[in-house]
């Protein structure tokens, strides 16, 4: 089994950034995607981001030119750097994980963490 927890999130002016980590722990020999989605009240979950074990990269078209995912498997951690936020971008943000090299990772999730963009 994986286990996932999320850090970094919290409030911040629009044009602010922002940067997530998820932190994972038990079975890490088996991932491959890591990644992250987010989903704000009233919508549906929606990914945002995703990255293989090679550093194939998948971006929300709302998300491109702003935020960066990276991997340190070592540190068996990816994070999401966030720039240039938006009020839009306001949502409970999950990291998610795959044993597969899908661009959907949906295997393991974390609890989320908030963040939330003033306008």
């Amino acid at each position: 089994q994986v286990q996932l927890v999320e850090s970094g999130g919290g409030l911040v002016q629009a044009g602010g950034s922002l940067r997530l980590s998820c932190v994972a722990s038990g079975s890490i020999f088996s991932i491959n995607t890591m990644g992250w989605y987010r989903q704000a009240l009233g919508t549906q979950r929606e990914l945002v981001a995703a990255i293989t074990q090679y550093s194939i990269t998948k971006y929300a078209d709302s998300v491109k030119g702003r935020f960066t995912i990276s991997r340190d498997n070592a540190r068996n951690t990816v994070y999401l750097q966030m720039n240039s936020l938006k009020p839009e971008d306001t949502g409970a943000y999950y990291c998610a994980v795959d044993r597969s090299v899908t661009l959907a990772p949906n295997d393991y999730w974390g609890q989320g963490t908030q963040v939330t963009v003033s306008s």
